[in-house]
Protein backbone atom coordinates (compact mmCIF):
# COMPACT_ATOMS: atom_id res chain seq x y z
CA UNK A 1 0.00 0.00 0.00
CA UNK A 2 0.89 3.51 -0.59
CA UNK A 3 2.25 5.30 2.84
CA UNK A 4 1.57 9.01 3.54
CA UNK A 5 2.97 11.62 2.76
CA UNK A 6 1.72 13.42 5.74
CA UNK A 7 -0.30 10.87 8.66
CA UNK A 8 -2.60 11.33 11.29
CA UNK A 9 -5.44 12.63 12.21
CA UNK A 10 -4.33 16.40 13.01
CA UNK A 11 -4.58 16.46 9.33
CA UNK A 12 -3.35 19.34 7.49
CA UNK A 13 -3.39 22.79 8.00
CA UNK A 14 -1.98 24.23 4.85
CA UNK A 15 0.46 27.16 4.76
CA UNK A 16 2.03 28.65 1.88
CA UNK A 17 3.41 32.17 1.30
CA UNK A 18 3.52 31.94 -2.48
CA UNK A 19 0.96 34.11 -4.43
CA UNK A 20 -2.25 33.60 -6.06
CA UNK A 21 -1.65 36.39 -8.71
CA UNK A 22 1.12 38.12 -9.82
CA UNK A 23 1.78 41.70 -9.77
CA UNK A 24 0.40 43.88 -12.22
CA UNK A 25 1.37 47.66 -13.57
CA UNK A 26 -0.27 50.68 -12.11
CA UNK A 27 -0.69 53.86 -13.36
CA UNK A 28 0.59 55.32 -10.22
CA UNK A 29 3.81 57.18 -10.80
CA UNK A 30 4.66 56.21 -7.46
CA UNK A 31 5.20 52.56 -8.22
CA UNK A 32 3.16 49.30 -9.04
CA UNK A 33 0.53 48.26 -6.66
CA UNK A 34 -0.46 44.64 -5.72
CA UNK A 35 -3.30 42.70 -7.50
CA UNK A 36 -6.48 42.88 -5.63
CA UNK A 37 -6.50 39.27 -3.42
CA UNK A 38 -9.13 37.01 -4.56
CA UNK A 39 -11.96 36.40 -2.49
CA UNK A 40 -14.14 34.01 -4.31
CA UNK A 41 -12.67 30.34 -4.47
CA UNK A 42 -14.26 27.30 -7.00
CA UNK A 43 -14.36 23.30 -5.83
CA UNK A 44 -15.34 20.42 -7.90
CA UNK A 45 -17.95 17.92 -6.69
CA UNK A 46 -18.68 14.76 -7.84
CA UNK A 47 -22.28 14.42 -6.12
CA UNK A 48 -24.87 16.96 -6.04
CA UNK A 49 -26.41 17.42 -2.11
CA UNK A 50 -29.82 15.62 -1.93
CA UNK A 51 -30.92 19.02 -0.27
CA UNK A 52 -29.83 21.14 2.27
CA UNK A 53 -31.75 20.32 5.35
CA UNK A 54 -29.21 18.82 7.49
CA UNK A 55 -31.49 16.90 10.05
CA UNK A 56 -33.26 15.26 6.80
CA UNK A 57 -30.38 13.18 5.10
CA UNK A 58 -27.35 11.14 5.47
CA UNK A 59 -25.52 11.90 2.26
CA UNK A 60 -22.00 13.23 3.05
CA UNK A 61 -22.21 15.48 -0.29
CA UNK A 62 -25.15 17.18 1.88
CA UNK A 63 -23.03 17.75 5.25
CA UNK A 64 -19.62 18.80 3.42
CA UNK A 65 -21.61 21.75 1.94
CA UNK A 66 -24.37 22.33 5.09
CA UNK A 67 -21.85 22.64 7.56
CA UNK A 68 -21.07 26.00 6.28
CA UNK A 69 -24.66 26.88 6.44
CA UNK A 70 -25.73 25.82 9.80
CA UNK A 71 -23.90 25.28 13.15
CA UNK A 72 -24.29 22.39 15.31
CA UNK A 73 -23.72 23.28 19.10
CA UNK A 74 -20.14 21.83 19.35
CA UNK A 75 -17.43 21.68 16.63
CA UNK A 76 -14.62 19.26 15.61
CA UNK A 77 -10.77 20.11 14.95
CA UNK A 78 -8.70 18.09 12.94
CA UNK A 79 -7.47 15.58 15.47
CA UNK A 80 -11.00 15.08 16.79
CA UNK A 81 -11.20 17.45 19.94
CA UNK A 82 -14.41 19.10 20.46
CA UNK A 83 -14.46 23.05 20.90
CA UNK A 84 -17.06 25.97 20.62
CA UNK A 85 -19.58 25.90 18.09
CA UNK A 86 -22.72 27.97 18.23
CA UNK A 87 -22.53 27.53 22.43
CA UNK A 88 -19.77 29.20 23.84
CA UNK A 89 -19.15 27.03 26.09
CA UNK A 90 -20.96 23.49 28.24
CA UNK A 91 -20.61 21.51 31.27
CA UNK A 92 -21.48 17.84 31.82
CA UNK A 93 -22.52 16.94 35.39
CA UNK A 94 -20.57 14.54 37.52
CA UNK A 95 -22.89 11.78 37.04
CA UNK A 96 -22.72 12.49 33.28
CA UNK A 97 -26.65 12.78 32.45
CA UNK A 98 -26.98 16.82 32.51
CA UNK A 99 -24.95 18.78 29.46
CA UNK A 100 -25.89 22.15 29.88
CA UNK A 101 -24.79 24.40 26.90
CA UNK A 102 -24.58 28.37 26.62
CA UNK A 103 -25.37 29.86 23.43
CA UNK A 104 -23.33 32.43 21.89
CA UNK A 105 -24.83 35.87 22.67
CA UNK A 106 -27.46 37.48 20.39
CA UNK A 107 -26.84 34.52 17.28
CA UNK A 108 -29.59 34.92 14.60
CA UNK A 109 -30.81 32.41 11.63
CA UNK A 110 -29.71 34.32 8.17
CA UNK A 111 -33.55 34.90 7.61
CA UNK A 112 -33.19 37.40 11.06
CA UNK A 113 -34.91 35.11 13.64
CA UNK A 114 -33.22 34.59 16.57
CA UNK A 115 -31.47 32.19 17.17
CA UNK A 116 -32.35 31.22 21.24
CA UNK A 117 -32.39 28.51 23.93
CA UNK A 118 -35.98 28.09 22.34
CA UNK A 119 -35.20 27.63 19.03
CA UNK A 120 -32.50 25.14 19.96
CA UNK A 121 -34.72 23.10 22.09
CA UNK A 122 -37.44 23.37 18.82
CA UNK A 123 -34.54 22.29 16.38
CA UNK A 124 -33.47 19.32 18.20
CA UNK A 125 -37.25 18.02 19.21
CA UNK A 126 -37.87 17.83 15.04
CA UNK A 127 -34.29 16.13 15.12
CA UNK A 128 -35.65 13.43 17.74
CA UNK A 129 -39.03 13.53 15.63
CA UNK A 130 -40.29 10.78 13.58
CA UNK A 131 -39.16 10.80 9.69
CA UNK A 132 -35.42 11.98 11.21
CA UNK A 133 -32.76 9.58 9.82
CA UNK A 134 -30.94 9.88 13.45
CA UNK A 135 -33.67 9.93 15.14
CA UNK A 136 -32.20 7.10 17.47
CA UNK A 137 -29.12 8.94 18.31
CA UNK A 138 -30.72 11.77 20.10
CA UNK A 139 -33.06 9.15 21.88
CA UNK A 140 -31.46 9.24 25.26
CA UNK A 141 -32.32 12.85 25.91
CA UNK A 142 -35.15 13.00 28.03
CA UNK A 143 -35.47 16.00 28.69
CA UNK A 144 -34.67 19.42 27.12
CA UNK A 145 -35.02 23.28 28.87
CA UNK A 146 -34.14 26.83 28.66
CA UNK A 147 -34.02 28.42 31.83
CA UNK A 148 -32.87 31.88 30.06
CA UNK A 149 -32.26 32.86 26.75
CA UNK A 150 -28.99 31.33 26.22
CA UNK A 151 -28.78 28.59 28.38
CA UNK A 152 -30.36 24.86 27.38
CA UNK A 153 -29.91 22.18 29.29
CA UNK A 154 -30.01 18.31 28.35
CA UNK A 155 -30.98 15.42 30.68
CA UNK A 156 -30.57 11.79 29.46
CA UNK A 157 -32.51 9.05 30.74
CA UNK A 158 -29.62 7.05 31.04
CA UNK A 159 -25.90 7.41 31.13
CA UNK A 160 -24.18 7.83 27.56
CA UNK A 161 -20.83 8.25 27.06
CA UNK A 162 -20.55 8.87 23.77
CA UNK A 163 -23.44 11.56 24.27
CA UNK A 164 -21.00 14.67 23.52
CA UNK A 165 -19.80 14.24 20.10
CA UNK A 166 -23.50 14.09 19.28
CA UNK A 167 -23.78 17.67 19.48
CA UNK A 168 -20.75 18.19 17.03
CA UNK A 169 -21.96 15.93 13.86
CA UNK A 170 -23.57 18.38 11.10
CA UNK A 171 -26.91 16.11 11.33
CA UNK A 172 -26.95 18.18 14.57
CA UNK A 173 -26.78 21.42 12.94
CA UNK A 174 -29.74 23.92 14.71
CA UNK A 175 -31.80 24.63 11.98
CA UNK A 176 -35.12 27.64 11.88
CA UNK A 177 -37.74 24.99 12.54
CA UNK A 178 -40.51 27.85 11.65
CA UNK A 179 -39.61 27.47 8.38
CA UNK A 180 -38.47 23.70 8.21
CA UNK A 181 -40.83 22.84 5.01
CA UNK A 182 -38.81 24.71 2.99
CA UNK A 183 -35.01 23.98 4.17
CA UNK A 184 -34.67 21.39 1.86
CA UNK A 185 -33.94 24.10 -0.88
CA UNK A 186 -33.91 27.21 0.87
CA UNK A 187 -31.66 26.60 3.89
CA UNK A 188 -31.83 28.83 7.24
CA UNK A 189 -28.89 28.25 9.81
CA UNK A 190 -26.27 30.72 11.63
CA UNK A 191 -23.43 29.55 10.05
CA UNK A 192 -20.67 31.18 8.03
CA UNK A 193 -22.45 31.73 4.85
CA UNK A 194 -25.60 31.15 3.04
CA UNK A 195 -27.14 30.42 -0.07
CA UNK A 196 -26.76 32.72 -2.76
CA UNK A 197 -27.94 30.09 -5.52
CA UNK A 198 -28.89 26.05 -6.50
CA UNK A 199 -29.10 24.95 -9.61
CA UNK A 200 -29.42 21.20 -9.08
CA UNK A 201 -26.72 18.92 -11.06
CA UNK A 202 -24.22 22.18 -12.17
CA UNK A 203 -23.60 24.49 -9.41
CA UNK A 204 -24.29 25.79 -5.74
CA UNK A 205 -22.94 28.92 -4.58
CA UNK A 206 -22.68 30.48 -0.87
CA UNK A 207 -21.79 33.85 -0.20
CA UNK A 208 -20.82 35.27 3.55
CA UNK A 209 -22.69 35.94 6.14
CA UNK A 210 -22.22 39.16 7.12
CA UNK A 211 -23.81 38.55 10.60
CA UNK A 212 -21.36 35.81 11.75
CA UNK A 213 -19.42 36.71 14.36
CA UNK A 214 -16.10 35.09 13.69
CA UNK A 215 -13.41 35.36 10.45
CA UNK A 216 -14.93 33.85 7.29
CA UNK A 217 -11.83 34.25 4.41
CA UNK A 218 -13.97 34.48 1.49
CA UNK A 219 -16.55 36.00 0.50
CA UNK A 220 -18.29 33.38 -2.07
CA UNK A 221 -17.95 29.64 -2.17
CA UNK A 222 -18.82 27.48 -5.44
CA UNK A 223 -19.11 23.94 -5.42
CA UNK A 224 -19.61 22.99 -9.35
CA UNK A 225 -21.01 19.47 -9.84
CA UNK A 226 -18.98 17.80 -12.27
CA UNK A 227 -19.25 13.80 -11.73
CA UNK A 228 -16.64 13.11 -14.69
CA UNK A 229 -13.42 13.21 -13.16
CA UNK A 230 -11.36 13.96 -16.57
CA UNK A 231 -13.52 17.03 -16.85
CA UNK A 232 -12.45 17.93 -12.91
CA UNK A 233 -8.98 17.64 -14.31
CA UNK A 234 -9.04 19.68 -17.26
CA UNK A 235 -10.48 22.60 -15.31
CA UNK A 236 -8.59 22.28 -12.69
CA UNK A 237 -5.63 22.51 -15.01
CA UNK A 238 -7.32 25.19 -16.92
CA UNK A 239 -7.19 27.20 -13.78
CA UNK A 240 -11.23 27.24 -13.98
CA UNK A 241 -11.03 25.23 -10.43
CA UNK A 242 -9.03 25.68 -6.97
CA UNK A 243 -9.97 22.52 -5.40
CA UNK A 244 -10.17 18.87 -6.54
CA UNK A 245 -10.47 15.41 -4.92
CA UNK A 246 -8.49 12.91 -6.67
CA UNK A 247 -7.75 9.36 -6.83
CA UNK A 248 -4.93 7.51 -6.99
CA UNK A 249 -4.29 7.22 -10.57
CA UNK A 250 -4.54 10.92 -11.03
CA UNK A 251 -2.10 12.10 -8.47
CA UNK A 252 0.97 11.60 -11.00
CA UNK A 253 -0.07 14.64 -13.09
CA UNK A 254 0.08 17.20 -9.82
CA UNK A 255 3.38 15.88 -7.89
CA UNK A 256 6.40 17.85 -8.17
CA UNK A 257 4.51 20.65 -9.97
CA UNK A 258 5.42 24.16 -8.18
CA UNK A 259 1.97 25.26 -9.35
CA UNK A 260 -0.02 22.71 -6.95
CA UNK A 261 -0.32 21.25 -3.45
CA UNK A 262 -1.17 17.86 -3.15
CA UNK A 263 -2.57 16.99 0.01
CA UNK A 264 -2.86 13.28 1.20
CA UNK A 265 -4.41 12.13 4.72
CA UNK A 266 -6.14 9.28 6.30
CA UNK A 267 -9.71 9.73 5.88
CA UNK A 268 -11.01 7.61 8.99
CA UNK A 269 -13.66 6.31 7.09
CA UNK A 270 -14.29 2.44 5.36
CA UNK A 271 -15.20 1.03 2.58
CA UNK A 272 -17.02 -2.41 2.30
CA UNK A 273 -19.13 -4.50 0.29
CA UNK A 274 -22.47 -4.65 2.63
CA UNK A 275 -24.34 -8.37 2.02
CA UNK A 276 -28.24 -8.32 3.07
CA UNK A 277 -28.60 -10.85 5.61
CA UNK A 278 -32.45 -11.38 5.02
CA UNK A 279 -31.68 -13.30 2.00
CA UNK A 280 -31.70 -16.79 2.63
CA UNK A 281 -28.17 -17.49 1.42
CA UNK A 282 -26.45 -14.50 2.62
CA UNK A 283 -27.88 -15.22 6.47
CA UNK A 284 -25.72 -18.14 5.90
CA UNK A 285 -22.28 -17.39 7.87
CA UNK A 286 -20.57 -20.37 5.09
CA UNK A 287 -21.71 -18.17 2.56
CA UNK A 288 -20.57 -14.67 3.56
CA UNK A 289 -17.03 -16.56 4.55
CA UNK A 290 -16.98 -17.53 0.90
CA UNK A 291 -17.39 -13.98 -0.13
CA UNK A 292 -14.69 -13.03 2.19
CA UNK A 293 -12.10 -15.95 0.93
CA UNK A 294 -13.06 -15.41 -2.91
CA UNK A 295 -12.36 -11.84 -2.92
CA UNK A 296 -8.34 -10.59 -3.31
CA UNK A 297 -8.55 -7.20 -1.44
CA UNK A 298 -5.11 -6.19 -2.39
CA UNK A 299 -5.57 -6.85 -5.57
CA UNK A 300 -8.90 -4.88 -5.01
CA UNK A 301 -7.11 -1.73 -3.61
CA UNK A 302 -4.18 -1.87 -5.90
CA UNK A 303 -6.64 -2.31 -9.35
CA UNK A 304 -9.43 0.26 -7.88
CA UNK A 305 -7.52 2.55 -6.08
CA UNK A 306 -4.27 2.45 -7.21
CA UNK A 307 -2.80 1.30 -3.82
CA UNK A 308 -3.99 4.04 -2.22
CA UNK A 309 -5.97 2.44 1.10
CA UNK A 310 -5.34 0.72 4.30
CA UNK A 311 -6.90 -3.12 4.22
CA UNK A 312 -9.16 -3.74 6.96
CA UNK A 313 -11.39 -7.05 8.07
CA UNK A 314 -13.82 -5.63 10.32
CA UNK A 315 -15.77 -2.16 10.64
CA UNK A 316 -13.31 -0.38 12.12
CA UNK A 317 -11.23 2.27 10.63
CA UNK A 318 -7.32 2.33 10.87
CA UNK A 319 -6.64 5.70 11.92
CA UNK A 320 -8.56 5.42 15.54
CA UNK A 321 -6.69 3.91 18.25
CA UNK A 322 -9.78 1.09 19.08
CA UNK A 323 -8.23 -0.67 15.95
CA UNK A 324 -7.41 -4.29 15.60
CA UNK A 325 -5.96 -5.78 12.91
CA UNK A 326 -8.53 -8.26 11.40
CA UNK A 327 -6.85 -7.44 7.81
CA UNK A 328 -5.65 -11.13 7.44
CA UNK A 329 -8.60 -12.82 9.38
CA UNK A 330 -9.86 -14.09 5.66
CA UNK A 331 -7.21 -14.64 3.43
CA UNK A 332 -7.63 -14.85 -0.42
CA UNK A 333 -8.43 -18.68 -0.85
CA UNK A 334 -10.90 -19.56 -3.77
CA UNK A 335 -10.82 -22.96 -3.32
CA UNK A 336 -12.05 -22.58 0.52
CA UNK A 337 -14.70 -20.32 -1.02
CA UNK A 338 -15.96 -23.30 -3.05
CA UNK A 339 -15.60 -25.90 -0.33
CA UNK A 340 -17.89 -23.55 1.99
CA UNK A 341 -20.13 -23.02 -0.50
CA UNK A 342 -20.56 -26.83 -1.29
CA UNK A 343 -21.17 -27.06 2.07
CA UNK A 344 -23.79 -24.91 2.36
CA UNK A 345 -25.86 -26.13 -0.62
CA UNK A 346 -25.02 -23.97 -3.28
CA UNK A 347 -22.01 -26.12 -4.85
CA UNK A 348 -24.16 -25.62 -8.45
CA UNK A 349 -23.71 -22.04 -8.30
CA UNK A 350 -25.82 -18.97 -6.27
CA UNK A 351 -26.96 -15.71 -8.00
CA UNK A 352 -26.88 -12.35 -6.36
CA UNK A 353 -27.67 -9.08 -7.22
CA UNK A 354 -25.04 -6.40 -6.59
CA UNK A 355 -26.64 -2.87 -6.72
CA UNK A 356 -24.12 -0.12 -7.44
CA UNK A 357 -24.20 3.85 -6.93
CA UNK A 358 -23.51 5.87 -10.19
CA UNK A 359 -22.29 8.63 -8.86
CA UNK A 360 -19.26 6.58 -7.14
CA UNK A 361 -17.10 5.84 -9.96
CA UNK A 362 -14.88 3.60 -7.58
CA UNK A 363 -17.64 1.91 -5.71
CA UNK A 364 -18.69 1.02 -9.58
CA UNK A 365 -15.15 -0.19 -10.43
CA UNK A 366 -14.99 -1.74 -6.80
CA UNK A 367 -17.96 -3.85 -8.06
CA UNK A 368 -17.45 -5.19 -10.88
CA UNK A 369 -14.13 -6.33 -9.70
CA UNK A 370 -15.65 -8.11 -6.90
CA UNK A 371 -18.23 -9.97 -9.36
CA UNK A 372 -15.44 -10.73 -11.73
CA UNK A 373 -13.79 -12.65 -8.33
CA UNK A 374 -17.26 -13.75 -7.29
CA UNK A 375 -17.82 -15.48 -10.77
CA UNK A 376 -14.60 -17.48 -10.39
CA UNK A 377 -15.94 -19.38 -7.22
CA UNK A 378 -19.79 -19.88 -8.48
CA UNK A 379 -21.73 -17.21 -7.08
CA UNK A 380 -22.70 -14.85 -10.47
CA UNK A 381 -23.88 -11.13 -9.69
CA UNK A 382 -26.49 -9.23 -11.73
CA UNK A 383 -25.09 -5.71 -12.13
CA UNK A 384 -27.61 -3.09 -11.20
CA UNK A 385 -26.28 0.53 -11.40
CA UNK A 386 -28.68 3.26 -9.95
CA UNK A 387 -28.27 6.66 -9.07
CA UNK A 388 -27.32 8.03 -5.62
CA UNK A 389 -30.68 9.39 -4.62
CA UNK A 390 -32.22 5.91 -5.75
CA UNK A 391 -29.33 4.20 -3.62
CA UNK A 392 -30.18 6.04 -0.29
CA UNK A 393 -34.30 5.34 -0.52
CA UNK A 394 -33.92 1.51 -1.85
CA UNK A 395 -30.71 0.28 -0.88
CA UNK A 396 -30.02 2.15 2.28
CA UNK A 397 -33.73 2.87 3.49
CA UNK A 398 -35.33 0.49 1.96
CA UNK A 399 -32.87 -2.54 2.08
CA UNK A 400 -33.93 -3.87 -0.99
CA UNK A 401 -30.74 -5.04 -2.57
CA UNK A 402 -28.67 -8.72 -1.93
CA UNK A 403 -24.94 -6.89 -2.20
CA UNK A 404 -23.61 -3.23 -2.50
CA UNK A 405 -20.45 -1.20 -2.23
CA UNK A 406 -20.60 2.12 -0.53
CA UNK A 407 -18.31 3.91 2.01
CA UNK A 408 -18.96 5.13 5.61
CA UNK A 409 -17.58 8.36 6.95
CA UNK A 410 -15.95 8.58 10.38
CA UNK A 411 -17.19 9.28 13.80
CA UNK A 412 -16.12 10.59 16.60
CA UNK A 413 -17.00 8.01 19.00
CA UNK A 414 -16.61 4.26 18.46
CA UNK A 415 -20.23 3.67 19.62
CA UNK A 416 -21.89 5.58 17.32
CA UNK A 417 -19.27 4.32 14.29
CA UNK A 418 -20.73 0.73 15.45
CA UNK A 419 -24.58 1.36 16.24
CA UNK A 420 -25.38 0.95 12.89
CA UNK A 421 -24.99 -2.90 13.95
CA UNK A 422 -27.63 -2.86 16.63
CA UNK A 423 -30.45 -4.91 15.67
CA UNK A 424 -32.99 -2.12 16.25
CA UNK A 425 -30.68 0.36 14.45
CA UNK A 426 -32.63 2.09 11.42
CA UNK A 427 -29.03 2.05 9.55
CA UNK A 428 -28.89 -1.64 10.29
CA UNK A 429 -29.10 -1.91 6.60
CA UNK A 430 -27.16 -5.22 6.51
CA UNK A 431 -30.10 -6.68 8.26
CA UNK A 432 -27.59 -8.18 10.99
CA UNK A 433 -28.95 -9.67 14.50
CA UNK A 434 -26.17 -10.66 17.15
CA UNK A 435 -27.75 -10.49 20.35
CA UNK A 436 -24.37 -10.16 21.99
CA UNK A 437 -23.32 -7.34 19.68
CA UNK A 438 -26.46 -5.44 20.97
CA UNK A 439 -25.56 -6.15 24.62
CA UNK A 440 -21.79 -4.77 24.21
CA UNK A 441 -23.20 -1.81 22.25
CA UNK A 442 -25.57 -1.13 25.34
CA UNK A 443 -22.97 -1.65 27.88
CA UNK A 444 -20.19 0.74 26.12
CA UNK A 445 -22.78 3.31 26.64
CA UNK A 446 -22.73 3.18 30.20
CA UNK A 447 -19.93 2.25 31.23
CA UNK A 448 -17.46 5.35 33.01
CA UNK A 449 -14.60 3.58 32.09
CA UNK A 450 -12.13 4.39 29.39
CA UNK A 451 -10.13 0.95 29.39
CA UNK A 452 -13.78 -1.19 29.59
CA UNK A 453 -14.77 0.76 26.40
CA UNK A 454 -12.15 -0.23 24.17
CA UNK A 455 -12.37 -3.57 25.15
CA UNK A 456 -15.92 -3.63 24.07
CA UNK A 457 -14.97 -1.93 20.96
CA UNK A 458 -12.26 -4.71 20.28
CA UNK A 459 -14.61 -7.37 20.84
CA UNK A 460 -17.16 -5.91 18.73
CA UNK A 461 -15.09 -5.44 15.65
CA UNK A 462 -13.93 -8.85 16.50
CA UNK A 463 -17.37 -10.68 16.05
CA UNK A 464 -17.97 -8.47 13.04
CA UNK A 465 -14.00 -9.76 11.60
CA UNK A 466 -15.96 -13.90 12.80
CA UNK A 467 -19.05 -13.13 10.87
CA UNK A 468 -18.50 -10.99 8.12
CA UNK A 469 -21.97 -9.08 7.73
CA UNK A 470 -19.98 -7.04 5.28
CA UNK A 471 -16.60 -7.68 3.03
CA UNK A 472 -14.73 -5.01 4.47
CA UNK A 473 -12.26 -3.75 2.07
CA UNK A 474 -10.10 -0.85 3.09
CA UNK A 475 -9.35 2.88 4.96
CA UNK A 476 -9.39 4.88 2.16
CA UNK A 477 -6.74 7.66 1.80
CA UNK A 478 -8.09 10.92 0.83
CA UNK A 479 -6.10 13.47 -1.97
CA UNK A 480 -6.76 16.24 -2.58
CA UNK A 481 -4.94 18.93 -5.10
CA UNK A 482 -5.18 22.69 -4.37
CA UNK A 483 -3.83 25.50 -6.90
CA UNK A 484 -0.72 27.26 -5.47
CA UNK A 485 -1.34 30.01 -2.39
CA UNK A 486 -4.15 28.37 -0.89
CA UNK A 487 -4.03 28.34 2.49
CA UNK A 488 -6.06 26.85 5.35
CA UNK A 489 -7.89 23.65 3.86
CA UNK A 490 -8.25 21.04 6.15
CA UNK A 491 -9.26 17.70 6.42
CA UNK A 492 -11.26 16.67 9.40
CA UNK A 493 -12.25 13.15 11.35
CA UNK A 494 -15.83 13.60 10.09
CA UNK A 495 -16.67 14.59 6.58
CA UNK A 496 -17.34 18.15 6.46
CA UNK A 497 -15.70 20.98 4.61
CA UNK A 498 -14.67 24.24 7.21
CA UNK A 499 -14.85 26.73 4.27
CA UNK A 500 -14.35 29.87 6.16
CA UNK A 501 -10.97 29.22 6.90
CA UNK A 502 -9.69 29.04 3.47
CA UNK A 503 -8.18 31.62 1.85
CA UNK A 504 -5.64 32.95 -1.09
CA UNK A 505 -2.23 34.11 -0.20
CA UNK A 506 -2.07 37.72 -0.37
Amino acid sequence: MKKLICFGLSLLMLAMSACSAQPTPSSDPAGPSAAPVKNELIMAMSVDPDGLDPQRTTAASTFQITNNLYEPLLKVTTDGTLKAGLAESWTVSEDGMTLTFTLRGNAQFSNGNPCDSAAVIASFERLKAEGSPRAADYANLMTMEAPDAKTVVFTTETLDVAILSTFAYPWAAIVDVTVADTLKNQPVGTGAYTLKEWVPQQSLTLVKNENYPETVNLETIQFKMMPDAASQISAFQNGELDIISVSGDQVAAFENNPAYTVVQAPANSLQLMAMNLSHEALSDLRVRQAINYAVDKDALIDTVWWGYGEKIGSHYPTVLKEYVDHSEDYSYDPEMAKSLLKEAGYENGLTLNLVLPKNYTAYVNAGQVIADQLEAVGIHCEISIVEWASWLSDVYNGRQYDLTVVGHTGRLDPYVLLARYQSASSENYFNYNNPEVDQLLSDYKAEGREAQRTEIVKRVEEILAEEVPALYIQDPISIYVLQKGIEGFATYPIDIYEMKDVRFAK
